[in-house]
């Protein structure tokens, strides 16, 4: 069962006047007193008219001009301190009635964050065949580069619990918010759901915020940018497998220029050759950044474990001090932990006792 009180609506806006009145109003009536609109400045009445409607009304730090949505959302995450925030734009794309599905895997204990996909029931026109291309790219990039299918990573339609606000870190200020939020919680094994929710179109006397190329440009770059530190093996590999290609490729033109023309060429040659140990380089520094990467997340899993037994009262689980060979890490395989003495059974007598025996045995 959904608890209202416990979630606060967060709608970053700009320039939202034809939409914003009705979002609001459609929330609270749905039950959810806790709207918080965080506004980038906008000069068409925004602000007022979701004030009017009920909503808290706050303006962003950063200037807005329709490209600072990521700085919106970081904000609004720090001034709500709601168990639960929900997410949305606030252009009428998204369903109120929609919030129940998206709350629900919360707070049944399934899930830490929610997304909506777009792409389960949308109206016909909702979205460009350019954009629909572009999700399309974005989305199958996210499953090979980080290895996690999540439908519609750039949904604006988000659920998020406390506790997963609190593990992952945003520095995104644009439209890259929802790719970075998602690539987040791969990094920190948040417990994500993907529901279904139905995507309108957005009324004609509103004008969306988005630019697709540059906007598209961005998202991607932030894709590929994070990856450096999740999926470091692809982040360096694809540049060295691209620069050794080059290298291998001039490397073929210069030996066919020697063998058929008899035409050297010494500086394609050394091009070509710094190229190949350029790659390999990179393959290689790619190959142990993904070997610690793989190390660090392994050992911060057993921490958060260690740290949940002992909030909840109990002993830590031998798992937490055996490493992958089954060797504790306290002592040998099997044997006591290091620096202790493993107990015989017989107990040693102590010196100043076994001293006095001997002296009453003289007497």
């Amino acid at each position: 069962m959904v608890d209202h009180e416990k979630v606060c609506v967060l709608i970053p806006t700009y320039d939202e006047a034809e939409t914003i009145g009705d979002v609001v109003t459609s929330f609270r009536e749905e039950g959810f007193e806790n709207v918080l609109v965080v506004d980038g400045d906008s000069n068409d009445g925004t602000q007022e008219i979701a004030r009017d409607a009920g909503a808290r009304v706050v303006q962003q730090s950063g200037q807005g001009q329709g490209n600072m949505k990521g700085q919106a959302v970081r904000e609004g995450l720090e001034l709500s301190d709601a168990p639960v925030v929900l997410m949305l734009d606030g252009d009428w794309t998204y369903r109120a009635e929609d919030a129940e599905t998206m709350l629900e895997p919360i707070f049944s204990g399934r899930a830490d964050h929610v997304i909506g996909d777009r792409f389960a029931d949308m109206e016909p026109g909702a979205i460009t065949r350019l954009n629909t291309v572009g999700n399309k790219v974005i989305n199958r990039g996210f499953r090979l580069i980080h290895g996690h299918d999540y439908g519609d990573i750039l949904s604006g339609y988000r659920a998020l619990t406390r506790e997963a606000i609190e593990r992952v870190s945003l520095t995104e200020d644009g439209f890259g918010i929802e790719t970075e939020l998602a690539v987040e919680c791969v990094k920190h094994n948040v417990r994500t759901e993907v529901v279904p929710i139905r995507y309108r179109n957005r009324p004609d006397d509103s004008e969306t915020n988005l630019h697709p190329f540059k906007d598209g440009a961005v998202i991607i770059l932030t894709l590929y940018r994070m990856a450096k530190t999740n999926n470091p093996l692809f982040y360096f590999g694809s540049v060295g497998i691209a620069s050794t290609l080059v290298g291998v490729g001039l490397g073929a033109y210069v030996a066919y220029e020697w063998i058929v023309r008899s035409i050297s060429h010494e500086v394609i040659a050394v091009v070509g050759s710094f190229a190949i140990l350029f790659g390999v380089q990179l393959l290689m520094f790619g190959v142990l950044s993904d070997m610690m990467v793989t190390v660090n997340r392994e050992q911060t899993r057993r921490l958060e474990e260690l740290a949940e037994r002992l909030s909840e009262g109990g002993p830590p689980s031998r798992s937490s001090f055996e490493s992958d060979d089954g060797t504790d890490r306290r002592g040998g395989a099997d044997g006591p932990p290091s620096g202790t003495v493993e107990s015989t059974g017989e107990s040693e007598p102590e010196p100043g006792v076994v001293e006095a025996a001997d002296s009453a045995d003289e007497d």
